[in-house]
């Protein structure tokens, strides 16, 4: 998928590829402002709070350094048949952002398409999972205190200014469940400055940072934080440990009140099979397979009850596979693997693409019956029909395949 986010992000970086991720802080610039206010503005931003039934820990605004009670932002609207909604108090929120606060809506792209889109093409980039979080602060209000997070995240200056203070690692490749605790900050400082419109930084899991505007005034800040979760060692074992489930071995009960004899038998047949279990499945069979068994977990489902779709567009979390055989193309994707005749590949390129794609369009250029492939991708799940709000998502950042 080509996305000018991501496009942007790399050349402000100096990256090609995802190669970087995690091993470096790094910073940029975006000059297409643009390109930025399309992604989120701060108006935007309201408007998803707004039209959403939002709570906490989701929805949070911080004051003084300290989290406020969501009963100072937030009202429970009961309906007349006693349903409850918990909804924003916007009145009150709008006094909050005047006197000077931190508002931070986490998992923007849940609620909203653009960001949604664009978090799936960082996913197909960078082969692992992302969401972000966007972060209003106004005035002279402070924000989070010195803290790191478990995960890569790329900071992008959506509006305003704000400083920043970034510190090394006090832990190597510290966890959120670990076997050690990371309390105390690293005394290196990597940078402090200011961030200001199109600015953009990849700091590292374990890196302490921290971000205000207490040295600001009247004004306001918008950022996005794109956290990108990276798979580690402890995750593949995991892994193994479930697939280990397949084996009789693995399954048998340990044998607490066996004979020494027959104790050191056991394990030293467990330790051996684990070992030959670790050469069978390597850390980049667990990548691939995680990419191919997830399942796409946001899309309309397609039921035909409303008419024939004109345009689709790939879900998938993660770019689908395609293996050419003997006269046959296989698609690997959502945990599935769907088996097409090896003429459907110009249009099965188009249809995955991550790009918007017209149907009757694709089915001239190619001359393939596009209609009856996108229909069976409707129906797996690997595709979604091109609804008007999705649509949004991808104008102006996602060109369609014919562009």
């Amino acid at each position: 998928m080509d996305h000018r986010f991501v496009s942007a992000l790399e050349k402000a970086l100096g990256w090609d590829g995802p190669s970087v991720l995690g091993t470096t802080f790094t910073r940029g610039t975006i000059h297409d402002l643009d390109l930025l206010d399309r992604l989120l503005n701060p108006n935007k931003l309201l408007d998803l709070v707004m039209r959403r039934s939002v709570s906490t820990p989701q929805f949070r605004v911080f004051q003084g350094g300290a989290e406020l009670h969501p009963g100072r932002y937030v009202n429970v609207s009961v309906t007349r048949r006693g349903q409850a909604i918990p909804m924003a108090d916007m009145r009150r929120v709008g006094e909050l952002l005047r006197e000077g606060c931190t508002m931070v809506l986490d998992e923007t792209d849940f609620f909203d398409p653009t960001m949604e889109a664009t978090c799936r093409a960082l996913q197909w980039w960078a082969h692992e999972l992302v969401q972000v979080n966007a972060y209003l602060t106004t005035q002279d209000a402070s924000g989070f205190k010195l803290h790191w997070d478990d995960h890569d995240v790329l900071i992008v200056q959506l509006a305003g200014q704000k400083s920043w203070e970034v510190r090394g690692a006090s832990r190597t490749a510290p966890m959120y469940r670990d076997s050690a605790p990371n309390a105390e900050p690293s005394e290196e400082i990597v940078w402090r400055g200011t961030m200001s419109p199109g600015d953009v930084m990849h700091i590292p899991r374990g890196f302490w940072h921290q971000a205000t505007r207490d040295d600001r005034g009247e004004g306001y800040s918008l950022h996005a934080t794109f956290g990108i979760v990276r798979r580690a060692g402890v995750n593949w074992l995991a892994w193994l440990a479930d697939q280990s489930r397949a084996k009789e071995q693995f399954r048998r009960d340990l044998g607490r009140w066996n004979t020494t004899g027959q104790w050191e038998k056991q394990q030293a047949g467990l330790v051996e099979a684990v070992a030959a279990l670790a050469v069978e499945l390597t850390p980049q069979d667990f990548l691939d397979t995680r990419e191919y068994e997830r399942l796409a977990v946001r899309h309309i489902p397609s039921t035909g009850l409303f008419g024939e779709p004109g345009a689709v567009v790939c879900v998938t979390d993660f770019e689908p596979v395609m293996r050419q055989g003997e006269g046959v193309v296989h698609v690997l994707a959502a945990g599935k693997r769907i088996t097409f005749a090896d003429r459907a590949r110009p249009a099965l390129d188009e249809l995955l693409s991550g790009h918007p794609v017209d149907i009757a369009e694709t089915a001239v250029r190619t001359g393939v019956d596009v209609e009856a492939l996108a229909g069976i991708l409707l129906k797996e799940e690997l595709c979604a029909e091109l609804t008007p709000e999705l649509s949004s998502a991808y104008t102006g950042l996602v060109t369609n395949v014919a562009s």
